[in-house]
């Protein structure tokens, strides 16, 4: 077999895999930031609100203001 035909069919997927590869990590990086840039955002509205760790039960705080 050519060498040159065996270089260009290995080296071809190699380097399509690895700008793939390259440019998903970045916009996994992008999506892992704004996934904890939202967590923490939801995490002090829910604080804010009075609820307890669980948003589906509500603190003391939600119970006064339901009861004024």
């Amino acid at each position: 077999m050519d060498w040159v035909a065996l270089v260009a069919e290995i080296s071809f997927p190699i380097l399509v895999t690895f700008y793939l590869l390259t440019r998903i990590e970045s916009k996994l990086e992008q999506l892992t930031f704004c996934i904890q840039s939202l967590t923490q955002q939801v995490s002090s509205k829910t604080a804010r609100l009075g609820y307890a760790d669980d948003p589906l039960h509500p603190g003391p705080a939600h119970q006064q203001q339901n009861q004024s």
